[in-house]
C-alpha cells in the first residue's frame, strides 16, 4: 500500500527501515513527549517488525506507513490508523516526525493523506487522535486537519517522572467531506 502527496510517499515499512527510524528516535527533542528515555537497535527492530507483521493480518485493522520524501526516498517519520477490530468504523490516528523536518508541513501533509484514506477507502465514520497537551506542535497539526478538540484528560499520562495532561481530538466523516 502506498499513498502519494505533493511532496511525500507514504509506504509500507520493511524490516530494513529500522536504522532510519532509530536515527530520529535517538534525538532527545523527538523523545520529549514519549515514554522512552533511550532507544536501542533491538528496540527499533522490534518496533518496525510490529508494523511489518500488521501488513499480513487478515483482515487488517492497523496500518502504519513510513513517511518518506518523494524526491529522495528519505524516511522521516511514520503515520498510522488503528481500528479496534475488523470492520470497525472508528480508528485512532497517530504520527511522528524527525525533528529535523519539523515546521515544514510534512506532518500535516502525511496525516491529511491518511485521513483521506480512512474516510474514502476504509469508509470510517470517525477518526480520533490524542497528544500531550504541552506538545503544541502536534495539537496544531490536528487542528489544521479540521479535527475538533473534544476534551482534556488532566494528568492522565505518566512520563518522564511527572503527570501530563492529554488532549483528545476527533473528526467525523461528514466533517471531512463538508
Amino acid at each position: 500500500m502506498q499513498l502519494k502527496t505533493e511532496r511525500l510517499l507514504l509506504r509500507e515499512f520493511t524490516s530494513g527501515d529500522w536504522p532510519s527510524v532509530l536515527a530520529y528516535q535517538r534525538d532527545p527533542r523527538y523523545r520529549r513527549f514519549t515514554a522512552w528515555t533511550e532507544r536501542t537497535e533491538a528496540d527499533l527492530q522490534a518496533f518496525i517488525q510490529r508494523f511489518v507483521d500488521w501488513q499480513r493480518e487478515e483482515p487488517r485493522c492497523k496500518v502504519q506507513l513510513a513517511i518518506t520524501i518523494a524526491a529522495s526516498g528519505e524516511l522521516i517519520g511514520n503515520v498510522g490508523l488503528r481500528r479496534p477490530a475488523a470492520g470497525a468504523q472508528v480508528a485512532e490516528m497517530g504520527f511522528e516526525l524527525s525533528s529535523m523536518h519539523w515546521g515544514l508541513g510534512y506532518a500535516t501533509e502525511a496525516a491529511s493523506a491518511l485521513l483521506r484514506f480512512g474516510f474514502e477507502e476504509l469508509a470510517l465514520h470517525r477518526i480520533s487522535a490524542h497528544c500531550i497537551a504541552e506538545n503544541t506542535a502536534s495539537a496544531r497539526v490536528l487542528e489544521k486537519l479540521g479535527m475538533s478538540l473534544e476534551g482534556r484528560l488532566r494528568e492522565s499520562e505518566y512520563l518522564k517522572e511527572r503527570w501530563w495532561d492529554v488532549l483528545l481530538y476527533g473528526i467525523l466523516a461528514a466533517e471531512w467531506q463538508g
